[in-house]
């Protein structure tokens, strides 16, 4: 058995997630995938994979398998590469991870046009609202929101610093009490992002104290979507937190107002971030080179508007 072949079999079985998939990308017979399984959980001796007919699940044995594989698989790709030399072009598969909207609607057009003029690559774009081990998942670049505690990655800050935003409907706001300090929340519907936080929220620290002041609540409508917050927060139902460039079509439109601007958390910074020795991969270089740019230039005209925007600072009485 080709251990190296077989790892690359259940890596990519586990993310196509299943055999005819794997099948299909790897153009093999789902019978050939099949025993390359059985020979791989032969040699190591326990079962990796629990199949149906529709679906894989890793086991618990395969859970930290994968994870491993994925390494290794790491390790001889930049092996090849370092042989290779500078002349490498590159070629693969480029696996990136990114928040939901952010990958969706920033990040996915400059990957379209990253692939236009790189055809040796293919892209996998994860957009994940969790943070990912980029090494155990096999992730070449991470686009991060936030400031950075992991120093074993390289990391490239890209601006465009994005703010925690307070928003409500017009509407809204014209129907209730007025808002001018985190404390009058607790007089409002809230409309909690489960990421953002579903019982407080925090804001600047008051006077000269260094710790931030927090607002606890009980919300009303508790969502795990971003559009959806965004959506019942412009339908009136409430007030929302969520991350400028969510709400910037919405404020821009008049839909929603900004609100207690003046006591925002600070901007956090946006990053692209790959692990050690992944700088030297020819389709990890090329796809840093054309996005960074690109995504600074995005990121800076969202933050320019989220500043720009309205706010909405209303007087008592």
């Amino acid at each position: 058995m080709d251990r190296i072949d077989a790892m690359k079999v259940f890596v990519t079985a586990v993310e196509e997630g299943s055999l005819a998939a794997a099948a299909r990308k790897l153009k093999r017979s789902p019978t050939a995938i099949s025993r390359a399984l059985s020979l791989l959980e032969e040699h190591v001796g326990v079962e990796l994979l629990h199949r149906t007919t529709r679906s894989l699940r890793l086991s618990e044995a395969g859970q930290r398998y994968v994870e491993a594989c994925r390494r290794v698989l790491v390790d001889l790709e930049e092996a090849d590469i370092i042989a290779g030399g500078e002349r490498s072009s590159p070629r693969g598969v480029l696996t990136i991870s990114a928040p939901p909207i952010l990958g969706e609607e920033v990040l996915r057009p400059i990957l379209d046009n990253f692939l236009r003029e790189h055809h040796d690559v293919s892209v996998r774009l994860l957009m994940l609202d969790r943070f990912v081990n980029l090494v155990d998942e096999g992730v070449d670049v991470a686009l991060r929101i936030g400031n950075l505690t992991d120093s074993t990655h390289i990391s490239m800050r890209i601006g465009g610093d994005i703010r925690r935003v307070v928003v409500a409907s017009p509407g809204y706001l014209a129907s209730r009490s007025p808002i001018v300090d985190p404390a009058d929340l607790l007089r409002h519907d809230i409309v909690a992002f489960s990421n953002f936080g579903i019982e407080s929220w925090s804001f600047n620290p008051m006077g000269g104290a260094t710790i931030p002041r927090t607002v606890h609540f009980s919300p009303r409508y508790v969502v795990n979507s971003v559009r959806a917050a965004a959506a019942s927060a412009a339908e009136g139902m409430g007030i929302t937190r969520l991350y400028s460039y969510h709400v910037a079509d919405l404020v821009r439109k008049g839909a929603l107002q900004i609100v207690l601007a003046d006591f925002e958390p600070p901007a956090l910074p946006v990053h692209l971030l790959t692990p050690q020795g992944r700088t030297a991969v020819p389709k990890v270089r090329a796809f840093i080179d054309f996005a960074a740019p690109r995504l600074r230039v995005v990121l800076g005209r969202i933050a320019a508007e989220a500043d720009s925007a309205p706010k909405i600072m209303p007087k008592i009485g």
